[in-house]
């Protein structure tokens, strides 16, 4: 299994969940959340914005749907701009449903 974080524009967000729904991957978390990439930020006079809102996903999926997934958001959150966002692929060990204490997704 892997955990799969993807930090996105929140105007991306409705577009990249339906895809992944559609795609067979309809269990994800989002949040919003605030942060800034390698640019450290925007000027624009004298005011510096160095914090924008994004959408964060969060998914576990099996090993064989990990292409599958990042490839649907990186189809769908790209805009061809700066600040598209990035995509985290880790490795989880266990999971565990808490209504039933099943192991596994």
């Amino acid at each position: 299994m892997k955990m799969i974080r993807a930090i996105v524009r929140p105007e991306r967000t409705e577009i990249i969940a339906a895809a992944l729904a559609e795609a067979g991957l309809p269990s994800l978390t989002k949040a919003h959340v605030f942060g800034r990439g390698r640019t450290k930020g925007i000027r624009i006079g004298d005011v510096v914005y160095d914090e924008f809102p994004k959408t964060l996903f969060l998914m576990v999926v099996e090993d064989e749907n990990v292409g599958k997934a990042i490839s649907v958001i990186l189809e769908n959150g790209k805009t061809g701009n700066m600040g598209d966002g990035k995509i985290f692929v880790t490795e989880v060990e266990e999971a565990y449903t808490i209504s039933t204490g099943t192991k596994g997704l």
